[in-house]
């Protein structure tokens, strides 16, 4: 019926024209409107493994006992975690300029050894990247608590440091289980300087490990960053995969070690912070201050640092 109503209409204009008989009307030459673009596809979720959902309870439980015992802190520090100028200085060092572990044998071992200055010169370009198991809310939630914490980093460094597709250098996996086992080609595509080891220790990553984060050099003696590989699970909760965000970026940034004794910081395993500290923030302005070069050794480093953080803190010792 549709087709037969519109032929009507159609030669019914044309007899009233031939009647009018005055003029031959012009070619109506206006290019047709443009066709609608169709709606982009939502990506298709796939159903994740029960080893991904059991990790899902495992971390939820974690979240739930550190919060109970009243970790996973988010208010920055305050009267109760108190800190002096030379605390800053000693924690400076201990994390910017001593490495987490040692390669002995083919395997990573837990051991603070002394290292030069690490950091960026050149803009960040950061990609995240999700697993297909990965919901999609979760994936808008976490794009948009990197994209405001990232802000916070580029601010705090002057770093340019920016969400993008294009020639990223920074990458940061979202993955579940599974996914991450299968990370290893592609962390070697991303970022062949990768070794075997530690890129076993993002695949193989033991449960007590929440999220890891590699920083690289463009070859071995150089002190200039200049690509990063985070991997972070998604099973986490939602402070706990937060508070990963917050550890691993800023680590990558050269903040490489962990030390018992900095706090208020995630710079610490005992997990008291889920978030960054004001204590953290002034050791990201101490790093990207100019006067401390790429490079530099822990004894070049510690005067001009202590001056540093007399500017920051107003003189308190």
């Amino acid at each position: 019926m549709t087709g037969m109503r519109k032929t009507a209409v159609a030669l019914l204009a044309v007899g009233l024209m031939g009647l009018a008989g005055c003029e031959v009307p012009k070619p109506d030459n206006t290019p047709p409107p443009p066709k609608p673009r169709p709606a982009p596809s939502k990506p298709v979720v796939k159903p994740r493994s029960q080893a991904s959902l059991d990790m899902m309870d495992y971390f939820q439980q974690r979240q739930a006992f550190y919060l109970v015992n009243d970790q996973l802190r988010v208010d920055g520090g305050g009267p109760d975690t108190p800190f002096l100028q030379r605390n800053l200085v000693d924690n400076f060092i201990r994390i910017a300029l001593f490495g987490e572990y040692v390669t002995k044998n083919g395997r990573l071992i837990a051991k603070a050894t002394e290292t030069r200055l690490n950091k960026w010169q050149s803009p960040i370009r950061m990609q995240v990247e999700f697993g297909e198991t990965v919901p999609l809310e979760q994936r808008s939630k976490d794009r948009a608590s990197i994209r405001k914490y990232i802000k916070r980093l580029s601010r705090l460094t002057g770093l340019p440091i920016n969400l993008t597709n294009q020639s990223p250098n920074f990458y940061v996996f979202i993955l579940n289980e599974d996914e991450r086992r299968a990370l290893g080609p592609k962390l070697k595509q991303v970022a062949p300087q990768i070794t075997t080891v530690m890129s076993n220790l993002a695949t193989d990553m033991d449960r007590e490990t929440f999220c890891m984060v590699a920083a690289f050099s463009a070859s071995e003696d150089s002190p200039v960053y200049s690509k990063a590989v985070a991997v972070i699970r998604a099973e986490h909760p939602d402070l706990l995969r937060l508070s990963c965000f917050h550890e691993e970026l800023a680590q990558g940034l050269g903040l490489a070690n962990d030390s018992p004794s900095a706090r208020p910081s995630i710079f610490n395993d005992d997990e008291e912070f889920a978030l960054l500290t004001h204590h953290d923030e002034l050791l990201l302005q101490m790093l990207y201050d100019d006067r401390l070069r790429p490079g530099m050794t822990v004894d070049e480093v510690r005067p001009i640092a202590k001056q540093i953080a007399a500017e920051l803190m107003g003189g308190s010792s």
